[in-house]
């Protein structure tokens, strides 16, 4: 069995030989064009070469929780693409979700600013009542992070495509309550998958219909914003402010209205990294439960992007 491996920016010598230790009867080399043709291919944002190139590939796996960098590729016919399940990312992300809420509502970014300018200040406590936060997104890092947001006794709406039961969380699904979902919601945490329909979701029209002095938290992609509408949105004071981990451009050009604004916390797409060993060792098991001819969880639908 052979393994070829790509990553855009991942560290391939830490990568192959983990995925060598956990799969010793393979052979993993690093992809280069014209690289011998492999049975699996592990790659994160890989080039069409390679794709084109290995032609007998059983299944493509993707190192991290997004996939929408392969669906912008032309994929072979009839080869599965595989996500990762979680790998330590969820937990990540919900610790930082709840961290962005938490920071907002009890006004620690405000107390912090006085802090510094040497000011004593009181503000009158909220009510969660008040706050209802929404999850736009379901799916493995998203009930995750509706869980957690939920221990914290705030209301807690989700929003998916299709329809989703979990215990605590009031559920709206498709289009059609799309704006229902928002109008219920203060704080909106996006973590949704990016895919045509998806893409510039959080617009004017959209922000407008999130109740006002509401609050934006991003940590799926940052083409889910639409940068000027949040900016036009907050500056007008309909929205009290954001969290943004993700961006159009990364890293954040400098000059752009969001390092600086007063209202907009950044930080630099960390909300939930890849964790290499947990990753390598899922894949791995995938690998071999493929081998024996067995189904596995993560399989990307290519219709829906995800």
């Amino acid at each position: 069995m052979r393994i070829t491996y790509y990553s855009a920016d991942m560290d391939a010598a830490s990568w192959i030989p983990g995925l060598q230790a956990a799969l010793p009867g393979a052979t993993v080399t690093l992809w280069e064009p014209g690289a011998p043709q492999a049975d699996y291919a592990v790659v994160w944002k890989p080039p069409q070469q390679l794709l084109d190139e290995q032609t007998s590939l059983k299944a493509i796996f993707n190192t991290g929780a997004g996939v929408d960098a392969l669906m912008q590729l032309r994929l072979p016919a009839g080869v599965p693409v595989i996500r990762l399940d979680d790998a330590g990312m969820s937990v990540q992300m919900a610790e930082y979700v709840c961290h962005a809420v938490i920071r907002h509502f009890r006004e620690l970014d405000g107390y912090e600013s006085d802090m510094a300018m040497g000011k004593w200040s009181f503000r009158k406590p909220r009510s969660r009542v008040d706050y209802p936060v929404g999850v736009l997104g379901l799916g493995v890092l998203g009930e995750r992070v509706a869980k957690s947001v939920a221990q914290f006794d705030f209301p807690v709406n989700g929003w998916s495509q299709s329809p989703k039961t979990i215990a605590g969380v009031q559920s709206f699904h498709g289009a059609a309550q799309l704006d229902a979902f928002l109008a219920a919601s203060r704080i909106v945490v996006c973590l949704l998958p990016l895919t045509p329909d998806t893409e510039n979701i959080l617009n004017a029209q959209r922000l407008a219909q999130i109740r006002p002095g509401g609050y934006v938290i991003n940590v799926a992609r940052g083409a889910h914003v639409v940068d000027a509408d949040l900016l036009a949105a907050i500056d007008g004071g309909h929205l009290a402010g954001a969290t943004l981990d993700v961006f159009r451009v990364e890293p954040l050009p400098q000059g752009h209205a969001f390092w600086n604004h007063p209202k907009i916390t950044i930080t630099p797409h960390t909300s939930a990294r890849t964790l290499r060993s947990e990753s390598i060792a899922q894949i791995a098991r995938k690998i071999a439960a493929l081998q024996n001819g067995q189904t596995v969880a993560g399989r990307v639908d290519a219709a829906r992007g995800y």
